[in-house]
């Protein structure tokens, strides 16, 4: 279970993100939607201890993020392109990724076969570096070596972006799998309502850094997060 207590993160006098309380419990499909400027990254970023809070904590599995190293073992994610390393090839990123997580190459190899239609072709055997990959594809790349080690806990920023819409569906696919069995948490956070929708179980909505509506998800929810974007506000009555 990831605990959000009291959490806050201040740049120059100005609070970018102000959560009093937040729990995620274990297996959970979690989104999180919001405006630019929301705090959706700057949570993110928290959570995996690329940034200090300002204050208050986060328990990863009972593991304060930012006084402990053993969460790492058991969290992966993927933000954006500046987690790849890219004077490598695919390849070599990935045996490299699991070679951090305890697996052979054999390990990352069955993986990786599990992946040939969300790859398309593109990513492997292509003697190209990861720098020289489309956005698109160094995505790809990044949100599947995520997976490599079999985490408990994995984390993906707008995971959407960049992604041809056949790769979208694949992707979401592959989300929808991960959670299925209730033994990884996933985390998504997208601008794409419709997307985030459909992978996660519930949604929490970020608005100027604080939790404005926690939803589970139900056929009506598109709609109730359209409405709230468009206008401004929830119909309150549909989500009470």
């Amino acid at each position: 279970m990831i605990q959000i207590k009291n959490l806050s993160k201040v740049y120059a006098k100005q609070k970018v993100l102000d959560v009093a309380h937040l729990e995620i419990p274990s297996g959970q499909s979690f989104g999180l939607v919001g405006n630019n400027g929301a705090g959706k990254t700057t949570l993110f970023s928290l959570l995996l201890d690329l940034i200090r809070p300002t204050t208050g904590s986060i328990s990863n599995n009972d593991e304060v993020v930012n006084k402990s190293e053993a969460w790492k073992s058991f969290t992966s994610s993927f933000i954006d392109e500046s987690f790849l390393i890219g004077y490598l090839t695919p390849e070599e990123y990935f045996y490299f990724i699991g070679e951090l997580r305890g697996e052979n190459k054999a390990d990352v190899d069955a993986l990786l076969a599990q992946y040939e239609d969300f790859f398309h072709g593109e990513i492997l055997g292509q003697k190209k570096y990861l720098r020289d990959l489309s956005k698109g594809n160094q995505k790809k790349a990044g949100i599947v070596a995520s997976f490599i080690g079999k985490p408990k806990v994995v984390i993906l920023d707008e995971p959407f972006a960049n992604l041809d819409p056949t790769t979208q569906i694949r992707l979401k696919q592959i989300i929808k799998k991960l959670a299925e069995d209730h033994e990884t948490t996933v985390l998504v956070s997208s601008h794409d309502l419709m997307h985030v929708t459909d992978v996660c179980e519930r949604i929490v909505v970020l608005n100027k850094g604080e939790v404005v509506r926690d939803i589970q998800t139900t056929p009506e929810t598109l709609r109730e997060l359209e409405s709230f974007f468009s206008r401004g506000e929830f119909v309150l009555e549909k989500l009470q």
